[in-house]
């Protein structure tokens, strides 16, 4: 009996350990979605589709849940609770199933979803200097200044908002009076684009750490039905 209680507790600390760095990894992909919500919420107004917003909801949303897991995790290793043990190797397992069908569907729609989000932006600028759209003015702005762009996909998209070669004051490359109806003022990049590789410069990291929270995963269905195969031997063996 000492070589199984001595395998329940090697596995119960290398158990507890990993859920404490899968725990430790949901607060850092919960903190990249509130500072990408915070840093990026100025794009708010421009779509609910915009990258950077979708992005940042799935960061917290996904931060949240593996902390949530990985708690539960640490608390059926230190009590050893069977039915504790149990959830969590269910949870995990659908959590980490979830991820590998999100991933396949994000990678077979990544065409679609670009398509459907520039259709939604263009639709916005339609609604641009208009009545009770203040927001998505400035943001359009806002956006075009910082990024040095203009339009969705072309400057062009701006024509169909006044039926003339016309963008506004945030297109030029030097504000004035004039430089609205100057195409060789204006930015000539898509602001869609511009961002979209912003966005994929300052995340390519999280594809790292992403792998690791994987491994972790893993490695936690692995020990956390160990665990509870060791924990159900040892209850037999004394009852």
């Amino acid at each position: 009996m000492g070589v199984s209680h001595g395998c329940l507790l090697c596995v119960k600390v290398k158990m507890f350990v990993f859920n404490l760095i899968f725990w430790l990894g949901g607060c850092g992909v919960l903190g990249v979605g509130v500072w990408l919500a915070v840093s990026q919420g100025r794009f708010a107004t421009l779509s609910f589709s915009f990258p950077s917003l979708s992005a940042a909801g799935f960061f917290m949303a996904t931060g949240a849940i593996i902390m949530v897991v990985g708690f539960l995790g640490c608390l059926g290793a230190a009590t050893e609770h069977r039915c504790l043990l149990l959830t969590f190797f269910v949870v995990l397992s659908t959590l980490f199933l979830l991820e590998l069908v999100g991933l396949l569907i994000f990678v077979t729609c990544r065409d679609k979803f670009d398509k459907y989000a520039q259709s939604n932006l263009k639709e916005g600028l339609k609604l641009y200097d208009t009545d009770d759209n203040l927001g998505l003015t400035k943001a359009w702005n806002h956006v075009q200044n910082e990024f040095r762009c203009c339009g969705v996909q072309s400057y062009t998209d701006w024509f169909e908002v006044r039926n003339q070669t016309w963008v506004p004051l945030s297109c030029c490359l030097q504000q004035s009076d004039t430089c609205q109806e100057d195409s060789t003022s204006w930015w000539k990049e898509p602001c869609y684009e511009k961002v979209k590789l912003w966005l994929g410069e300052n995340i390519s990291a999280m594809g790292i750490f992403a792998a690791c929270i994987i491994v972790v995963q893993v490695l936690g269905i692995v020990f956390s039905m160990l665990m509870y195969c060791q924990v159900r031997r040892a209850e037999k063996y004394y009852d």
